[in-house]
């Protein structure tokens, strides 16, 4: 694909990574804008971001300012993306109608899987991704996630599928779309807040070489599309699967008298939860995103040993 004429800026780190075959890791920036309060969330950016540099890879935060594709952002405009209320939560469906209309968006999952793939990043990290919805056989309610996914070459690195879905079906449905599930040091696929969903795998990848080279035989036998790693949240950190259950509930309840749907749905449960948790959730989260930080950039590294092909914008 032509870029040339697209309205894409690449930070000069990500464009030196880019030429040099140096490892890079994706973030979406929706956890910045209306993941948590500021200015919490911009410190959640920085230290992501530290971690990321600490272990030797190259963070590229991508989000869509005044028209523009913007990957690897700048302190100001992490800024701008964490205080500015007239950034929107952004899909992938919805970045041509942000570039024509000039406006700011902040990329969710699907979205920042779409900008990384355009060149040629293979890893991202992110929380956890989206899937189906439990009563998904008469909402239709699935998240684009999945699509995405079995669309672009990407290796997305995450604590599993927010506990709030239908675990079950999620996996099923990345079964059907051709997405292989890694557990990583795991045989259970995680639950986002917890460390067992009481679904399994597909592979248990005992170590980021085995990850590495899971990606690298895919894509080299020209089996398209992404894999999703889920890497359960540190132990001291988790809230336990049977605990979440009732929060959930609660939360469930809570959306149901509140006649909240669609897209609205996964924040407001989110935000209940939170409620219930006593922050407790918060905490959770931030452990699992650094934590899925650390594990990706050693995974981006090694994958890039593993092959000698540059990426060329």
């Amino acid at each position: 694909m032509n870029l040339t004429n697209l309205p894409i800026s690449i930070s000069d780190e990500v464009q030196s990574a880019l030429k040099d075959n140096l490892p890079i890791v994706a973030l979406e920036s929706t956890i910045i804008s209306h993941g948590m309060s500021y200015p919490f969330n911009v410190r959640l950016s920085e230290e992501v971001e530290k971690i990321i540099r600490h272990h030797g890879a190259v963070p590229a935060t991508i989000a869509i300012i005044n028209g523009v594709i913007k990957i690897g952002l700048s302190e100001e405009e992490v800024e701008f993306i964490a205080t500015d209320r007239s950034v929107k939560k952004t899909s992938k469906r919805e970045i041509p109608l942000l570039l024509a209309n000039k406006g700011c968006g902040s990329t969710t999952v699907s979205a920042t899987i779409f900008c990384a793939a355009l060149i040629g990043i293979k890893v991202f990290v992110t929380g956890g991704i989206g899937g189906v919805h439990k009563d998904a056989q008469y909402t239709f309610d699935i998240s684009s996630d999945l699509t995405e996914l079995s669309n672009y070459n990407i290796a997305v690195i995450c604590a599993g599928a927010k506990s709030i879905l239908d675990i079950g079906l999620t996996l099923e449905k990345l079964e059907t779309l051709s997405v292989p599930v890694i557990g990583y040091k795991t045989d259970e696929f995680p639950a986002f807040y917890s460390r067992e969903s009481g679904f399994g795998v597909d592979i248990n990848a005992e170590s980021v070489e085995k990850v590495a080279m899971i990606m690298k035989y895919k894509w080299d036998l020209g089996i398209n599309g992404g894999i999703v790693v889920g890497c359960p949240i540190p132990r001291q950190d988790e809230i336990p699967a049977e605990e979440m259950a009732g929060y959930i509930k609660k939360a469930v309840k809570e959306a149901e008298k509140e006649s909240i749907k669609g897209k609205y749905l996964t924040p407001f449960m989110l935000q209940e939860i939170h409620t219930h948790t006593r922050g407790k959730s918060i905490d959770a989260n931030i452990s699992l995103i650094k934590n899925n930080a650390l594990i990706g950039s050693k995974i981006a590294i090694k994958y890039c040993e593993l092959t000698a092909t540059k990426c060329i914008v």
